[in-house]
């Protein structure tokens, strides 16, 4: 894979919101860098995977990721041609300042509003088209729906390890009660300590990661049936219903939980 230092972009434009387009080869990868203002980065067709510290964050064509200021991480693309990159100061965002690394789904509006403003001048009028433009973003990402596809990491040493394990060779076929004697630990204290560490059952992060990783073959235009092999699945319909689950999850406002329709 191609490593790159970082992606050459003017953060600094002294505007409120800039948006930018972006050039990102199938294949490219940053070195570890981060960002003063609030990025948010929406590819227009293949997969972004961004890792933090604490998780990895996968970003697939209709969505993007918001990403807070100042988080060291690192960025892959796969399949990617071009993507957008949009910076924002706190005050622009107001209330939906993200806290944590959020993908959110891209409405048809925030694509168009996003593309109208990286195609003018950075230096754009704030009380003319740019800033109208510019409060459209701000209002749609404020609507948009949260897509949980995130795939946070132990902090527990040991289970940090057991999961690069994984992320390494997702198809590892231990049952529950093997991963437990492989991080030393009884069935019910892996399974307390895993859901405490990462907000997630063992089994729903590992049919994230698999997930993940499926969606990252394909963006690199491995078929389907190849996919599930290398996944863990032995068809390709359990994965693709798996991963129509996955994806299918979003947040009310209010926080709680529903299937998508």
């Amino acid at each position: 894979m191609r490593t790159i230092d970082r992606l050459p972009l003017d953060e600094e434009t002294p505007r409120p919101v800039a948006v930018l387009h972006q050039s990102f080869v199938s294949g490219a990868k940053t070195r570890w860098h981060s960002h003063r203002r609030t990025e948010l980065l929406h590819a227009s067709g293949g997969l972004l995977v961004l890792s933090t510290e604490s998780g990895t964050w996968t970003v697939p064509a209709g969505h993007a990721l918001l990403v807070p200021a100042d988080l060291p991480h690192e960025l892959a693309g796969y399949g990617c041609s071009e993507m957008r990159a949009a910076f924002f100061t706190d005050a622009a965002l107001g209330a939906a300042l993200p806290r944590e690394c959020r993908v959110i789904a891209v409405s048809d509006l925030l694509d168009i509003a996003l593309r109208s403003l990286a195609s003018g001048p950075l230096l754009y009028d704030a009380d003319g088209r740019g800033g109208h433009l510019a409060a459209l973003v701000v209002d749609e990402i404020a609507r948009a729906k949260e897509i949980h596809i995130a795939l946070p990491l132990p902090q527990t040493m040991r289970l940090r390890q057991l999961c690069r394990d994984m992320i390494q060779k997702p198809s590892l076929a231990l049952d529950l009660d093997g991963w437990a004697r492989h991080a030393g630990v009884s069935r019910s204290t892996f399974t307390r300590r895993f859901r405490a560490e990462t907000g997630l059952s063992f089994a729903e992060w590992r049919r994230r990661l698999r997930m993940l990783h499926t969606l990252t073959l394909q963006a690199d235009g491995v078929p389907l049936r190849q996919a599930a092999r290398t996944a863990g699945y032995r068809s390709s319909n359990a994965l693709r219903d798996m991963m129509r689950r996955t994806m299918s999850e979003t947040v009310r406002p209010d926080g709680s939980r529903r299937e998508a329709p």
